[in-house]
């Protein structure tokens, strides 16, 4: 028997693309969450576990809505595989009904796991190393003369009103979100950039964003949220949900469709970047508060 599961992150977000693929693959029964990706408690996954029965095969869109990070998603397919369960993802090449799918899924967990090790041991290996040569680790305070030179030619040509944005990103040959820091050191407002008469265009955007550590042994979840939510976030009328929530929703001033694609996706990228260099990765989402079909995933 096929069993569905679908899973959207917020209440707005609606999975009906996903639960017609799966009825398309002729799942049955279908189970539909509405959960964040970093919640540990998954209501339907568990009635789903708990429905599944050996020989049946639970059919996934892809395998970011099965688990909440790559150790729990191997940790979930090992447990169904031990029980006479199969998983198909639509859209990933896991099929573990196969011997083809289940050696994919083998060599898969084989490298999360090898990687959490190297990491470990370069981190380790680091932090030792530096500690013998008198040094301790955090970001040097303030700016390079090189970006304060930068950061008061930024401020310039926005106060002239001749370029937007990403036209004195790419003239300074930084990021939107770098230029958007530098304003803000320089304490210049900012606001959407009107090219012409025509109103400005501005979307409200819902973020979800969680910071995971690559190993249990890497220190920089909290650092790295930090200056995601500083360097990143803040340019956009960042407003935190509640406190210690990783909900965000985000103010973003566009001209046209392919700004708006080209923005959400350098935030994605930035944020990452942030991330990756403290050993941490991300996982996230974002949605358009007025049109929640409107979505986009890390």
């Amino acid at each position: 028997m096929k069993l569905g599961y679908a899973r959207v992150s917020t209440s707005e977000q609606n999975p009906d693309l996903q639960i017609d693929a799966l009825k398309k693959q002729g799942c049955r029964k279908m189970f539909v969450e509405k959960a964040s990706g970093s919640k540990t408690e998954r209501v339907e996954l568990n009635k789903l576990l708990e429905h599944a029965r050996k020989g049946d095969v639970i059919v996934i869109w892809k395998l970011d809505r099965l688990g909440r990070s790559l150790k729990h998603l191997v940790e979930v397919v090992t447990g169904l595989i031990e029980k006479g369960i199969g998983l198909k993802s639509l859209h990933d090449p896991v099929d573990t009904t196969t011997s083809q799918g289940r050696l994919v899924f083998n060599i898969f967990a084989s490298l999360a796991e090898f990687e959490r090790d190297v990491i470990r041991e370069r981190t380790m290996a680091g932090l030792t190393a530096a500690r013998a040569r008198g040094r301790t680790g955090g970001r040097p305070k303030g700016m390079s003369k090189e970006a304060e030179k930068k950061a008061l030619a930024a401020e310039s040509l926005y106060k002239q009103g001749k370029l937007g944005a990403n036209e004195i990103a790419d003239n300074l040959s930084i990021s939107k979100a770098t230029l958007y820091k530098y304003l803000r050191h320089r304490q210049v407002e900012i606001g959407p950039y009107q090219k012409t008469a025509e109103k400005p265009q501005v979307m409200k955007i819902r973020l979800w964003l969680e910071v995971r550590r690559n190993s249990k042994f890497v220190r920089g979840m909290k650092k790295s949220r930090e200056e995601i939510e500083d360097d990143v976030l803040s340019g956009y009328g960042m407003k935190r949900l509640r406190k210690d929530a990783n909900e965000y929703d985000l103010t973003i001033p566009y001209q046209n469709a392919q700004e708006l694609e080209e923005t959400i996706d350098e935030i994605f990228r930035e944020a990452g970047s942030i991330a990756d260099n403290r050993n941490c990765f991300l996982e996230g989402d974002a949605h358009c508060l007025d049109d929640p079909e409107r979505t986009w995933m890390i």
